[in-house]
């Protein structure tokens, strides 16, 4: 039984990660206007191409065109965090924490990369599992439905730890990213990490 639950996950997971982002559906118009919602709750948002977005670190009016390289799943990601983890979301955010640097990575933007990041890091298209992580992954996502996206959390949250302990500027945010995906690789591959609540990173979540 476990074994075709994790299929039905897994076909699921990836039917998400091929949705392209298409700025004429109404749901992906909805979904925008949620994470603004959950971002901004006191704010009003004056429309879906808005110079307001840039503060929420799109790269232009319009943040649709942002989502190319990840798709429709990389702005799920962004809801599920403001939604789940309102406060470290915000937090981050803000960039409350730590001596912040100078110049700061874009915090939407570096959202869509971290969901690039984790779809690559999985490799969840390959026929064959090509790595051990991607085993331990199916294992927690026959678990939790939303390992996916829990997983997405932690990462963002140990990017910006990674980011504040190297004083990183922007030049610096792939290597950054670099070393993100290493350290998850690494807690995920711990003996005592069956969920992505036992990795060591999660305690970064407030």
């Amino acid at each position: 039984m476990p074994l075709i639950i994790q299929e039905e996950r897994l076909k699921r997971l990836k039917h998400r990660m091929k949705v392209y982002f298409d700025a004429s559906r109404p749901d992906h118009q909805d979904a925008l206007r949620a994470l603004w919602s959950a971002t901004y709750p006191d704010r009003e948002l004056s429309g879906l191409i808005s110079d307001q977005w840039k503060e929420m670190g799109w790269q232009g009016r319009d943040p649709s065109t942002d989502f190319r390289g990840a798709g429709f799943i990389s702005l799920e990601n962004l809801l599920f965090f403001a939604k789940t983890f309102s406060a470290s979301f915000q937090h981050l955010l803000k960039k409350q924490g730590g001596k912040r640097s100078a110049w700061e990575y874009p915090f939407a933007v570096a959202g869509v990369n971290i969901t690039f990041m984790i779809m690559r890091m999985l490799d969840l298209d390959a026929m064959k599992p090509r790595t051990f992580v991607r085993s331990v992954f199916l294992q927690i996502l026959s678990e939790n439905e939303w390992a996916f996206d829990l997983l997405y959390c932690v990462a963002f949250a140990v990017m910006d730890n990674q980011w504040l302990q190297r004083n990183a500027t922007y030049m610096e945010f792939n290597d950054v990213l670099k070393s993100t995906r290493a350290q998850i690789e690494r807690e995920l591959l711990m003996d005592d990490v069956l969920r992505i609540e036992d990795m060591p990173s999660y305690s970064l979540l407030i």
